[in-house]
C-alpha cells in the first residue's frame, strides 16, 4: 500500500461504562481518510460502542474524541451529522411504515418553494441512490414490505445521500447475497478514492483481509492488536481476538440418522396482490439426527419456506407439513410450537425480541407453558432455566435481569437460540443462524448444533454463506424462484456448484 493516510479522527483514552459494566477501557484508536479502517472483535468487545460515540449516538464517560486534530464533542447524531460522520447500524433504523424515499431524506427532506417537501426530487435522488447499489427497487415502496437484505441496502443508501466525509459500516453484508456484496465493494472503492475515512465491522474475515487498509482488533473493551492489513493474515486476527489461530467449524464423529421427523409436500405462498409464487411448490424431508442446509440468493424464497412451515402464513399457504405424522399446515405458530417446531427468525430485532423486556423473559418467552406449574410461574425454576441456557451457550450477561438491549447483537442472536432450545424442539428451524455473530460464539452455536443433532434433534438451516453450509450440513438444498434448484449429498457439493444452482436462470413466471 503506497502511502500513509491522514488521521482525520482520533480517540484518545476513550472510556464507556453502562450500569457498572465497562464497556470500553482507555481505548486510543485513530481513523485515517482515503482507507478503509476495519474493526474486530469478539461480540461484547466494545466495537459498536466505539462506534456509537463516534456517530454521536453515546458520550464517552472519560478520554476525548479529536476531529482534524481539534478536541470535539459530539451529543447528537444531527451534530455528528454536522461534523460529516455517517453510520449504518447492525441493527436496522428504519420506519417501516414510511417509503423507501422517505426513509431515506427523513429529518434532511428535499424541499421547494414554501417550504413544501418536493417528492418528486426524492424520488428521482433515491432512484439513483439504489442505481448505485444495482437494485431497481420503487421509491415509493413501503420499507415493511422489504426483506431483511433489501432494507439493509436502503441504510446503506440513506448513509451515502448525506455525503459523509466518515462513514461507519456496521456489518453492512451480514444480510446481502454475494452479488449485493460485491456491488457494496465497488461502491467502497469509490468512496476511498473521494478520500471518505471508512470504518467496517464484520465477522466474515477473508471478506476484511480482502476489503480493508488497515485492522484494529478489540477485545474486552481494549485494543489487543493494531496493523497494516498487508502485514496480517486471518490467525492472526483470530489470535487477537480470541487468543487462539483456529476457526473451528469441525463436524462431530458421524452418527445414525433416525427416521423421517419432518416431511413438507408441495408447499405454497404465492405473492401478495400480485401474480406468482414466493415459494413454489416445495418438497422435502428431515430425519432425526440430521442437518439440512438450504443455501439460495436473497428473495430465493427460503425465509417464506421456514415461514409457512411454522405457521405464519395460515390461510395463504398450501401444502402438506406432517412433523412426526401430525398434520401442521394450516395451524398457527403455538399449535406449532407445542407439537415440537421451533424457529430462529433471520430478523431478531423485527421478528425475534421484545425490546421492553429483559434478557431472562426474552428467552422464556415461548417456553412459559412448560415452565409454569397449575397455571403459575414459579420464578426458581424460571431463572434455573436461563441461567443453564447462558451458561452453556456462553452468554456474555452480567444478569439476566438487564434489558436485551444490554446485549450485544450476537448475544441477542444467543439468547434467542437458547429460547428455542428451551421448548425442547423436535426440528430447528435456524433462518441466518450465524448473522452477526463473532468467530468464537460461531465456533459454540456450530458445535451446539452438531451436539443437538448427535442427540437426535432434527435442524433445517438457512445461510448465505458457502464455507458454514459446506461444513456444517449432512444435505445441501439450494433455492432459486421460490423452488428447491438443487440438492447435494454430503461431499458432493463445491462452491461453484452451489453458486451455479442458486443463480437466477429464466425468472419466476408471472
Amino acid at each position: 500500500m503506497a502511502g500513509d493516510h491522514a488521521v482525520v479522527l482520533r480517540m484518545v483514552g476513550v472510556s464507556k461504562a453502562y450500569l457498572g459494566t465497562q464497556a470500553l477501557k482507555g481505548v486510543d484508536f485513530e481513523l485515517k481518510a482515503g482507507a478503509v479502517n476495519v474493526l474486530v472483535g469478539e461480540n461484547g468487545a466494545g466495537k459498536s460502542t466505539m462506534m456509537k460515540i463516534i456517530a454521536g449516538v453515546e458520550q464517552p464517560t472519560g478520554g476525548q474524541l479529536l476531529l482534524d486534530g481539534r478536541p470535539v464533542s459530539l451529543r447528537s447524531c444531527e451534530e455528528a451529522r454536522r461534523h460529516g460522520i455517517g453510520i449504518v447500524f447492525q441493527e436496522l433504523n428504519l420506519f417501516p411504515n414510511l417509503s423507501i424515499a422517505e426513509n431515506l431524506f427523513i429529518g434532511r427532506e428535499l424541499v421547494k418553494a414554501r417550504h413544501a417537501i418536493d417528492m418528486p426530487a426524492q424520488r428521482e435522488r433515491a432512484r439513483a441512490l439504489l442505481r448505485d447499489l444495482a437494485h431497481e427497487l420503487d421509491p415509493d415502496t413501503l420499507v415493511g414490505d422489504l426483506r431483511v437484505g433489501q432494507q439493509q441496502i436502503v441504510e446503506i443508501a440513506k448513509a451515502l445521500s448525506q455525503d459523509a466525509r466518515i462513514l461507519i459500516l456496521d456489518e453492512p453484508t451480514s444480510a446481502l447475497s454475494q452479488p449485493e456484496v460485491e456491488v457494496l465493494f465497488r461502491v467502497i472503492a469509490d468512496l476511498k478514492a473521494r478520500g471518505v475515512a471508512i470504518v467496517y465491522i464484520s465477522h466474515r474475515l477473508e471478506e476484511l483481509v480482502r476489503i480493508g487498509d488497515y485492522i484494529t482488533v478489540l477485545r474486552d473493551g481494549r485494543i489487543t492488536g493494531s496493523a497494516r492489513m498487508a502485514e496480517v493474515d486471518v490467525p492472526w486476527i483470530v489470535r487477537q481476538m480470541v487468543g487462539a489461530s483456529t476457526r473451528d467449524f469441525a463436524r462431530t464423529d458421524d452418527h445414525q440418522f433416525g427416521d423421517v421427523v419432518l416431511q413438507v409436500e408441495n408447499v405454497r405462498l404465492p405473492r401478495r396482490n400480485l401474480p406468482g409464487w414466493l415459494v413454489d411448490g416445495v418438497s422435502l424431508q428431515l430425519r432425526a439426527g440430521e442437518i439440512v442446509g438450504i443455501y439460495g440468493l436473497m428473495g430465493a424464497g427460503r425465509t417464506e419456506l421456514f415461514e409457512c412451515i411454522f405457521g405464519c402464513h395460515p390461510g395463504r399457504a398450501s401444502g402438506s407439513v406432517q412433523l412426526q405424522g401430525q398434520q401442521l399446515m394450516g395451524r398457527d405458530i403455538q399449535a406449532c410450537i407445542r407439537a415440537g417446531l421451533a424457529l430462529i427468525p433471520e430478523d431478531r430485532k423485527a421478528d425475534g425480541l421484545v425490546h421492553t423486556q429483559s434478557i431472562a423473559e426474552n428467552m422464556t418467552l415461548s417456553s412459559l407453558w412448560r415452565l409454569a406449574r397449575r397455571g403459575w410461574l414459579g420464578p426458581a425454576a424460571e431463572r434455573r432455566a436461563v441461567a443453564q441456557q447462558v451458561r452453556e451457550l456462553h452468554i456474555k450477561a452480567p444478569r439476566p435481569e438487564l434489558p436485551i438491549g444490554s446485549l450485544s447483537g450476537g448475544n441477542q442472536q444467543k439468547v434467542l437460540i437458547g429460547r428455542a432450545l428451551m421448548t425442547n424442539p423436535k426440528v430447528l428451524l435456524m433462518d441466518e443462524p450465524s448473522r452477526g455473530i463473532d468467530i468464537g460464539a460461531k465456533a459454540e452455536v456450530f458445535k451446539a448444533m452438531r451436539d443437538m443433532a448427535k442427540a437426535g434433534m432434527a435442524i433445517l438451516f438457512v445461510t448465505s454463506d458457502l464455507e458454514e453450509v459446506m461444513a456444517l450440513s449432512d444435505r445441501i438444498l439450494v433455492m432459486c424462484n421460490g423452488r428447491v434448484s438443487a440438492e447435494f449429498a454430503e461431499g458432493q457439493a463445491t462452491q461453484a456448484a452451489l453458486v451455479a444452482a442458486s443463480a437466477p436462470g429464466q425468472p419466476l413466471a408471472a
